[in-house]
């Protein structure tokens, strides 16, 4: 590949890039405004959008998810459960585990929350061909684990040195 060429690829990769922590931001903010209308804080949406739209979950699967305490997770559980968002039940495998599910109908409560975003998105995507769709729905798929996977190990890495230099 020529020099050029590099260059323009990565000048794809940054715009890319930079595109997709615009819409991660952009994202982030949806989901405060969505834990507002429920009634709830954002980190325990998330846990109930990991319930909803990956079925049911252990609290322990609910904790290595997030990277929340175990201690934590039940303190979320608590509440979605006081909300009625969410249920437990036993394990009938091992009773010691407890499996978090959504309660019936908790969809219909979220899901008018995300219809108008749904709409403008669905507009959105009628203007790419169905090859188009089936490319970034490919990327967006495989960009999950990946994400997952970086989420963790930012998680688990040490913190950083302090600098006593300030940014200006």
């Amino acid at each position: 590949m020529s020099s050029k060429a590099a260059d323009g690829r990565a000048a794809i990769f940054a715009g890319l890039e930079r595109e997709i922590r615009k819409l991660s931001a952009q994202s982030v903010l949806f989901s405060q405004a969505v834990s507002g209308r429920l009634g709830i804080n954002s980190s325990d949406l998330e846990c109930l959008d990991i319930v909803v739209l990956g079925g049911a979950a252990t609290a322990g699967q609910l904790a290595a998810a997030t990277g929340l305490t175990t201690g934590a997770i039940t303190g979320v559980i608590d509440r979605l459960e006081k909300a009625g968002y969410v249920r437990r039940r036993r394990d009938p495998q091992d009773r010691r585990r407890v499996i978090v599910e959504p309660t019936p109908g908790v969809e219909r409560r979220i899901v008018p929350l995300f219809a108008s975003l749904a709409d403008t998105m669905t507009r959105l995507w009628s203007t790419y061909a169905d090859s188009d769709l089936t490319l970034i729905r490919e990327f967006v798929a495989k960009s999950y684990p990946l994400m997952v996977e970086e989420t963790a190990k930012l998680r688990d890495a040490p913190p950083p040195r302090r600098r006593l230099n300030r940014v200006e």
